[in-house]
């Protein structure tokens, strides 16, 4: 991977008010070589100006172990470790971050700052002088927009890496098309397409930041996702305006009622004793039609003890549905299930005494009451802002078109503040 250079702006011009200020003292005729040297500014500081170490924290190593290296006093480091509590609790360092000392640039190299990096954007400047004090930074961050193209052969995320490409970006493509593609089965030739920003760091990537738009092809249906932000923030539609977000049904039956709600502790009617109930029975007579409650993969379909026959759907990465207790399946492991799809029959077989359906919800793995989730809505383009949706768009799709499968590059070059990313 390649990345353009990051000029130090600040130093720049720092080092030509010094140069400026300089030959006003002197003797306009002076060598260059006598001018001082530019500013090489970090964190903040012209580091010219001092005297400076950097090291890493090793495993087991503390604030006081470090800086009782550098002749800091012990009443020193309590005091300023006290000092320091609300903007940096000093136990929190963490082994294999990066720090720097600046020290004084004569014979006694007394100590004037700490700095210790928290990640690879943030870090804590503590004052080693009279006033001992912290406070926080951000280093710059600058924004590259890149272009990124390839096919699937075994994996996105092993797609996307082969790339050079940030990791965290492969996540943040499955989360976006969460609703419409189970990641678990793309397929050998799918293939995608992308405009994404990657944040950097001292010329370094620190991941991704958002993606523009993309294409997934995915067993020949190709998938489209543009941001844009239609007052209410940004989100992700497909190339006529519709959200990418789908919301679940309310309930797996057109009509019925509930007749046991989720619970931590229910007396069983078959068992005759108190255990966690941890789903939602609706009552509804023999052979009523269970629906999908969204769009996913069936994992199980199968009779197993007490729940029956029932049928299991991953519905992305992050939710997973069950349905107990089914006189019929209507469906089998692997198939594709829309939402709404007739997916089984109400019954009553397992430990059941009458004709119902057990809807179990999962969220990231564990069991929820789905009654009580927020789930994401999903609302299409506003009819007014139609217009400047596809005006927004348009380009960007005959750009995506454009791109070769394969192709990753650098597009243009932004150079953002943190904050106002």
């Amino acid at each position: 991977m390649h990345f353009l250079p990051r000029l130090l702006l600040p130093g720049l011009f720092a080092g030509m008010l010094v140069s400026c200020n300089y030959l006003g003292r002197k003797d306009l005729n002076m060598n260059a070589e006598e001018s001082p040297p530019p500013a090489l500014m970090a964190y903040g500081f012209n580091l010219n100006e001092f005297e400076v170490k950097e090291g890493t924290i090793t495993r087991g190593e503390f604030f006081s172990d470090i800086l009782s290296r550098y002749r800091v006093a012990h009443d020193d480091l309590h005091l300023l470790a006290e000092n320091a509590r609300d903007t940096f609790d000093v136990r929190k360092i963490r082994a294999g971050n990066k720090f720097m000392v600046l020290s004084e640039k004569d014979s006694t190299g007394n100590p004037l700052y700490f700095i210790y990096e928290k990640d690879h954007e943030d870090y804590v400047v503590f004052c080693l002088q009279d006033s001992l004090y912290a406070y926080c930074g951000k280093k710059p961050v600058e924004i590259i927009e890149r272009e990124v193209a390839g096919q699937v052969e075994t994996s996105l995320y092993d797609a996307l890496t082969e790339r050079n490409i940030p990791a965290d970006l492969a996540m943040k493509m499955a989360d976006l098309y969460a609703w419409t593609i189970d990641f678990y089965r793309i397929q050998k030739g799918d293939y995608f397409k992308m405009i994404f920003q990657e944040r950097l760091v001292d010329g370094n990537s620190i991941g991704s930041g958002t993606i523009k738009a993309s294409i997934f092809s995915h067993k020949g249906e190709e998938l489209f996702a543009f941001a844009f932000d239609t007052g209410e923030g940004l989100e992700y539609f497909d190339e006529k305006g519709r959200s990418l977000r789908k919301a679940f049904l309310k309930a797996p039956l057109k009509f019925s009622r509930i007749s046991s709600r989720y619970t931590k502790k229910r007396f069983h009617p078959v068992l005759k004793r108190y255990k966690a109930h941890l789903g939602t029975d609706y009552a509804a007579p023999h052979g009523t039609p269970i629906l999908a409650v969204g769009n996913g993969t069936v994992i199980k379909s199968e009779f197993a003890g007490g729940n029956g026959n029932y049928v299991k759907i991953r519905h992305n990465s992050v939710y997973e549905t069950q349905y107990l207790h089914m006189s019929k399946r209507a469906v089998k492991s692997g198939e594709q299930v829309k939402q709404g799809q007739v997916i089984g029959y109400v019954g009553s077989t397992g430990l059941a005494t009458g004709p119902h359906v057990c809807f179990r919800f999962w969220k990231n793995g564990n069991q929820v009451d789905h009654l009580a989730e927020k789930f994401p809505e999903s609302f299409p383009v506003p009819e007014e802002k139609m217009s400047a949706f596809l005006e927004a768009t348009s380009p960007i799709q005959t750009r995506l078109s454009l791109i070769p499968l394969g192709q990753s590059h650098i597009e243009a070059q932004e150079a953002l503040p943190a904050e106002d990313l």
